[in-house]
Parts: C-alpha cells; structure tokens; sequence
C-alpha cells in the first residue's frame, strides 16, 4: 500500500507565503494524509513547466521484494512513476523483485498510449497510478477496472484552478471538490499545452481547455454475466451430496479460490525488526466468506507462523438502551428521542462485546483449529468503547470522504477499528485475554461473494418477481457497481494504518470465472435462506469441511458488529443520508 499524490499548480501559489498560503497548507496536509499510507519512505519531485509546476508525491509501505523502494520511481530521461498497486498476474514478478520498480522499467519502454494502455490492461490486481512521458510530455494515470484502491480527483476550476490527484483525502475543505475517479478509463494529459509566456489568467483557460480535451484509453473490461437462463434445474436438497451437475463448479471455485488466495501472500515480506511472526491477517467476522478465505489461507502460510484474525465489536448505546430499558422503538417518536438524549445509568449494566459477529467468531475459530490442527490462530477481540468510538468518529469521517452517507460511516468505523489490530487474545477460549497488538500489514477481505453469487436477500425478492432472467439482471447490476460502491473508501480507511488489504473474491480471475457460470449454479433462491444464496460457495465450503460455516446466513458487517447508528439521535436515519 502507498499514498500518491500528483498537482498541477501555478509555482506562485507555493512560493507566495506571506500571510499563508491556502493552496500550499493544503498540499502540505495531503501530503502528511499520504505518508500514513507508507509509512516506510516517502518523497517528493517536481517539474516546472512555464508559471506552472507538476509535483510528484508517493509515500511506500514495502511489501513486495527485499530492498526498500522509494517512490516516485525515476529514471535518467525523466520518466515518474507513482505506484499504489500490486501486480498478481499479467506479467512475472520474482520473489525478490518490487512490482513497481518493474512495472516501471517496462513502462519506459512504451511509447505510444495504445502501448501504455496495452501495458496496464494485461496486469492483474489492485492499483492507481501517475505516469509521466518525458518523451512525449504526456501524464497517464487512471486506477483498476475494479477500483480497487483509491484515487481521488479535483478538477480545476477557476476559483480553485489546480488539479489534484490524491489516494486520500483530508475530509470536507474549501480547497477542494474531490470525486472518485472512474474507473472506466485511463487518462491522458499532454502538460505541453501549459508551457506558455501568456498572462496567468490565459493558464487558467489552458488547464480548463486541455482537461476537457484529455483522451480517455480504455483499459482492461469485466466479463458480462452469462445470460443463459435455465429452464428448472434440479434443486439441491441440502449441502451434504453435490448433485452432479454441480460438481466440476465446485471443485473450479475451489480451486480458483485457493489460486487467488496463494497469489496474493505467498511473498508477503517478513518483518524482522519485530518480535511477531504474523505476516498475515483476515477480517474475520465467522461468516462464510472470511472463512474459507482462512482455510485457505493456512494452505499457503508456514504451519511455523500464526494467523491473526480481526474480529471486531462496539458498545452501541442503542443496544445498551434496549438491555436497561427494554426495545424503546415502539414509543412515541417525541419519548424515544428523550430516553436516548437522558442516556443510560451504565453503573447498573456490564458491558458486552457478545455482538453476533463476536458469537459465530468464536464458534469459526474453533473449527479452523479442528481442521487446521498445528497451526496457531490469533482470534483478536477488538472491543471499542463508545467513548473511544467518538474519539476517533471525525477523524474516520475525514479519511472516508468523498464517501458521507451514514451507511459509509457505520461500515468505515468498523474497518477503521478491525484494520488498527489492537486487541487482545485468550490462549484458550476459556482463559483471560491478554492485550495484543498484530503486526500483520497485510489483510484478507472477502468482499465480493456476495456481488458474484447472490448473497443479498434482494436477489430473492428479484426471483419473486421476475425469475431467472431478474436474477441475471441483478448480478450483472451488481458487477457493474463494484468499482463506483465501497472499494475506494475501504482503500482510504484500512490503508491509514500503513496496512493493505486484499480481495481473493475480487482476482480478476475469479470474477470472470463467476461470471461466466450459468446462473443457477451460482444461486438458487427457490431454496431456504441459508443454502440458496451462494449456493456454489456453501457446497464448495462443506465441500472442504467448513460445516459450521457452510450454513451460515448473510449478515451485514455494521450489523454483525453492532457499529450501526451509534449515536444518540442517529436510530431513525436512512443508510443513504449524510452524516451531520
């Protein structure tokens, strides 16, 4: 994981300073945002062009190859590069080697933008970049299909008239206006047109021009979802027999799973300063997803080394309301709002952390080590009191924006606190915790699953009124939404401890395989909860002997974890308001 940051601004508004200077305050505390990303070496280089400079800002955090890279990459031709991103196919990397400081040497190589377009179209992974031509003065940047790590995007105008590309913002600032950037294309930006011995207001026109000019590259597609529509396929009749028309399927998702999870640790770097083995960590609520991704895992990681599982939980005032006063929300709306403002008399109440994620944690962490015998699992309890939740609020708020809704804030507090991996661990399930603080940099996420298989209870609700056909209407919708929906915010949130996280659901690879397969052998909603959605899922995990958690049902992470409407006053809002 590394932070970038690329502006295109007129060199007076750094060099003035007297009284401060708005644009230059702002580029500093990007800058100092970034560095969180890579906490392991950050720099900077700039190019001047005319009244106009072009500033390159990465920060690293190495977790790739055995030297320490400094970034941006640079050669003796003035070629930049800005590289958040890991390469997991499309081009060999060896064990030893750092995929940006290769992706550069191969870039500098490229000359036309069919090339460099080309070049980033047959990678496979998680990434955003900044790219400089020095032979052709032209800037490429653009992220992945999927969006899977942030990169943010001022555009000038002409009361802000600099351009910003940024993998994390600062929160809401009158500095700037910042938007996902699309994933849709790569770009392209000839900063010729801004040489020029015009006045600075002429400029101002310049930059405005050429960005409504920029070509725009079209890098690699996502596979459609097969259309097919079955007639009435056989139904499963549980998770016990695979039916045969479902068998190669399953030993395919497996198999691709396993594949994906290998790819994206195998080379993890080792940490030699610190005491702890642990290399690898997995947000682990108990469900399905986190836990084959955790089966799998094992396969790949020395038995010698533990794995830590993050399994976060909040005290919501809310909930410890219902405890003292019973479920408040059938009162008059006028009461209720004055129950939650007197507060709760908590030196009556014990404080609980049993949220339901916390529960079927426990229970999936035993099982993993029925399975798994020899290997040590850290199951973490991360517990957040509401004071610590407050604490820490405005500055989740901040890092997640662009992103504001109150359902983007439930979700981003419960990444913030699982990503930090301060907790503590018992030896046994019986014996007292002890504080533990992980020293794994790099998180599985099994986001994804639900999107490529219909977990959603909305796929069935689509069946019911519009058979096979809405189902495939649903999941391609749910394709199409993956880069524009929470990647980009998870990327920001997660990324602020100096920590990466990686999706094994979401390989390229894997969503093609997904969406190539016949529809109802990914889904079935004419099955009971609990074993029609993801049905291929569910089977493959039996399949490896996950019982327990090849029967567990869909349960949203702000829900499971209870960070939900946490404050007073927040029990009636809407997931897609804006947080006040």
């Amino acid at each position: 994981m590394c932070g970038i940051l690329f502006s295109v601004y007129l060199a007076t508004a750094e060099d003035d300073s007297e009284g401060g200077n708005p644009f230059s305050e702002l580029n500093e505390r990007l800058k100092d945002a970034n560095a969180c990303r890579g906490p392991d070496a950050q720099d900077t280089v700039a190019l001047q062009y005319g009244h106009y400079r072009l500033s390159f800002t990465a920060s690293e955090l190495r977790l790739r190859g055995e030297d320490l890279i400094s970034q941006p990459h640079r050669d003796e031709y003035g070629n930049l590069l800005c590289w958040n991103g890991e390469i997991f196919e499309g081009m060999e990397i060896a064990p030893t080697e750092n995929d940006g400081k290769r992706l550069f040497s191969l870039l500098r190589t490229r000359e036309t933008p069919a090339e460099i377009r080309d070049t980033m179209g047959s990678i496979e992974g998680p990434y955003a970049f900044v790219y400089y031509k020095a032979s052709s003065q032209t800037l490429y940047f653009g992220r992945d299909p999927l969006g899977r790590r942030s990169l943010l995007i001022h555009r000038p105008t002409q009361k802000r008239p600099y351009l910003i590309l940024t993998s994390v913002s600062i929160g809401l600032d009158p500095g700037y206006d910042l938007e996902e950037l699309s994933t849709e294309y790569l770009y392209a930006i000839d900063v010729t047109t801004l040489v020029s011995e015009e006045d600075v207001r002429h400029h101002y026109t310049l930059i405005l021009a050429e960005w409504t000019l920029m070509r725009s590259l079209h890098t690699a597609r996502i596979a459609p979802i097969n259309g097919l529509l079955p007639d009435d396929p056989p139904r499963v009749q549980d998770l016990e027999t695979i039916p045969p028309h479902l068998s190669a399927a399953v030993d395919d998702l497996i198999a691709q799973l396993d594949r994906s999870v290998m790819l994206r640790i195998r080379n993890i770097p080792a940490r030699k300063q610190l005491d702890s083995g642990t290399r690898l960590a997995i947000l682990f609520s108990g469900g399905i997803d986190s836990t084959v991704l955790a089966f799998l895992a094992t396969r790949h990681v020395d038995l010698s080394e533990p794995i830590d599982l993050f399994n976060v939980a909040f005290e919501n005032p809310r909930k410890v309301t219902i405890k003292a006063e019973g479920n408040i929300g059938g009162l008059p709306k006028r009461e209720r709002k004055q129950k939650m403002r007197e507060g709760v008399n908590y030196s009556s109440i014990e404080v609980s952390y049993d949220v339901p994620d916390r529960l079927t944690g426990l229970q999936e962490v035993e099982e993993l080590r029925r399975l798994c015998p020899g290997r040590t699992w850290n199951f973490v309890e991360i517990n957040v009191p509401f004071e610590e939740y407050k604490i820490a609020r405005p500055i989740v708020e901040s890092i997640m924006y662009p992103s504001r809704t109150v359902m983007d804030l439930s979700l981003a507090m419960a990444l913030y606190f699982a990503a930090r991996g301060v907790g503590q661990v018992r030896i046994k399930s019986d014996a007292e915790p002890n504080p533990y603080t992980s020293s794994a940099r790099v998180l599985l996420n099994g986001l994804g699953s639900d999107e490529l298989m219909g977990g959603y209870g909305r796929f069935r609700t689509a069946f019911k009124h519009g058979g096979w056909q809405a189902i495939v209407d649903e999941l391609q919708l749910e394709l199409n939404r993956i880069p524009v929906r929470n990647l980009g915010r998870d990327d920001r949130v997660i990324s602020s401890h100096g920590k990466e996280t990686r999706h094994p659901f979401l390989s390229l690879s894997v969503v093609s395989f997904l969406a190539r397969l016949p529809v109802h052998v990914k889904v079935d909603p004419r099955l009971e909860s609990g074993l029609g959605e993801k049905l291929l899922l569910r089977l493959a995990a039996r399949k490896v002997g996950l019982v327990e958690a090849s029967g567990r049902k869909k349960r949203a992470m702000q829900f499971g974890s209870h960070s939900a409407r946490m404050a007073p006053g927040e029990a009636d809002k809407h997931g897609d308001l804006l947080v006040t």
